[in-house]
């Protein structure tokens, strides 16, 4: 029988990454995929270190005459980003992703696709596995729960690994390699609110849609829109001109992501609902203006629905809605020093009505620690002057470029002689588990590739087929040097 695989090489490779992707792995839910990854090391004889978290270390000795060489540790993480679009019917916890091969492209069907990062642990499962490699002393590190605050790498313990060089397999452009990323900051807001009974009247639904979405870091620069910003937007101008009770607003599902996805049910007056739609219509004419070609799908759409038994008080309801609008979301600097790189940002990512409370989330990043914590600081005075309590947690460290490494020199040589030409430099506005590991082993240097990958963190994410093949000739050569 044949699959969406069929004669992709280099074959062991391909074949882990099917085989991961049959295995639901969303964040803090690695189990499975960890046996899978035990399994392999077992089958192989090969040592085998969970730490108390489940981070996953396996050790393989050098090839005969290769063992002087410098000890590496490959590193990826388990979990996957899970986001599924509107109406594709899937269960992140127990089903597997349905893999699509469109041309050059290795996509899902309406959900994440889990490139980011299973293409990564795959490679370093193929190299554990390979007997044609001619690699030092290697360490496999594989970690858990990166995508929603690099945890499993937070709590990964100093003094278990041994290699000099870091070898992160989480990078997502081909001819690129990441040398430095972004520190990060969550901050949480929460209000305790008012409702009463909802008025007579009409009851709708106002949905946002249709928006690309996409990595709160790598993407935010992009001008794409935020359903959230946009939903908030709609709500106010409608507060202008006609009384609206909020009875529920959603909108976003992941910290990292930019939500592509909004919604909230209103009561207004018996009536008026030509007027609500003129409203509406005028509003999305507005935003996809702003929007233009960055994010060209976007859809603001009205369906009647049964009337909710609560609302916000109206001094509640209009709060919420102009705070909405008004959080920043988006670049606040770009670098100095490296052209085209965001260097801090805000990400106003969920929002949430619940049991009486409102609760919004944002991230903020910054590879500069003193401008990661002002943009936290910003974000927190905006929503205490709206009388939000504000919580702020998960805090990593950036990592900081060291252009002129070891590991880099040889990188860039490796690159050239296999590949054929000079890979460029970057540092990425995402966190990356680099720098919160490399933080607890001072004098490990640290590098990040992979194939090429877009649209992470949302259903349109794809891995590009003919990368792959240069991705692991580089690796493996590189191996085969230091």
């Amino acid at each position: 029988m044949k699959t969406v695989m069929e004669n992709l090489e280099p074959q062991s490779l391909w074949r882990h990454f099917e085989a991961l992707s049959a295995i639901p792995r969303a964040s803090e839910k690695e189990a499975a995929a960890r046996r899978y990854v035990l399994a392999q090391a077992a089958r192989l004889g090969l040592e085998s270190t969970t730490d108390g978290v489940g981070n996953i270390v396996v050790r393989k000795p050098a090839r005969p005459g290769r063992e002087g060489a410098v000890p590496a540790v490959l590193q990826g993480h388990l979990d996957m980003v899970c986001e599924k679009n509107e109406g594709t019917v899937h269960n992140f916890d127990t089903d597997p992703i349905r893999l699509v091969r469109e041309g050059d492209w290795l996509k899902a069907d309406g959900t994440t696709l889990g490139a980011d990062n299973g293409v990564g642990v795959a490679a370093a499962l193929a190299v554990m596995e390979s007997a044609e490699v001619a690699h030092g002393p290697l360490e496999f590190l594989f970690t858990i729960d990166e995508e929603s605050g690099l945890t499993g790498a937070a709590q990964f313990p100093g003094g278990l690994l041994r290699a000099k060089y870091f070898l992160n397999l989480d990078g997502e452009e081909e001819g690129t390699l990441c040398i430095g990323c972004a520190g990060g900051l969550n901050t949480v807001a929460r209000r305790k609110v008012a409702c009463h009974a909802a008025p007579a009247g009409e009851a709708w639904c106002i949905r946002v849609s249709g928006l690309q979405g996409g990595h709160s870091g790598i993407d935010i620069n992009k001008g794409r829109g935020n359903a959230v910003r946009i939903l908030g937007r709609v709500l106010q101008t409608l507060m202008l001109g006609m009384p609206l009770g909020i009875g529920a607003i959603h909108g976003g599902s992941k910290r990292n992501a930019i939500p592509r996805e909004a919604s909230a049910t209103v009561v207004i007056p018996a009536g008026r609902g030509e007027e609500l739609k003129e409203v509406v219509s005028a509003v999305e004419a507005a935003v996809r203006m702003d929007l233009g070609a960055f994010d060209a799908g976007l859809r603001i759409t009205l369906e009647s629905v049964a009337r909710p038994e609560q609302v916000l008080n109206d001094a509640e309801g209009s709060a919420i809605a102009g705070l909405l609008a008004s959080q920043h979301h988006g670049v606040l600097a770009m670098s100095p020093d490296v052209a085209g790189l965001v260097q801090t940002s805000t990400n106003l990512a969920i929002v949430s009505l619940k049991d009486g409370e409102v609760e919004i989330e944002t991230s903020q990043r910054s590879p500069i620690e003193s401008s990661k914590l002002a943009a936290g600081r910003m974000v927190s005075t905006v929503f205490r002057m709206a009388d939000f309590e504000v919580e702020q947690s998960g805090g990593y460290p950036g990592w900081k470029p060291e252009p002129g490494s070891e590991i880099v020199r040889k990188c860039q040589a490796v690159h050239e002689e296999i590949l054929g030409k000079v890979p460029e430099l970057v540092a990425m506005h995402a966190g990356l588990e680099c720098g919160v590991i490399g933080e607890k082993y001072p004098g490990m240097q640290l590098i990040s590739f992979g194939p090429h990958i877009v649209d992470v963190h949302s259903p349109s994410e794809r891995l590009k087929i003919s990368s792959v093949g240069p991705f692991w000739a580089f690796l493996t050569g590189l191996l085969e040097r230091i």
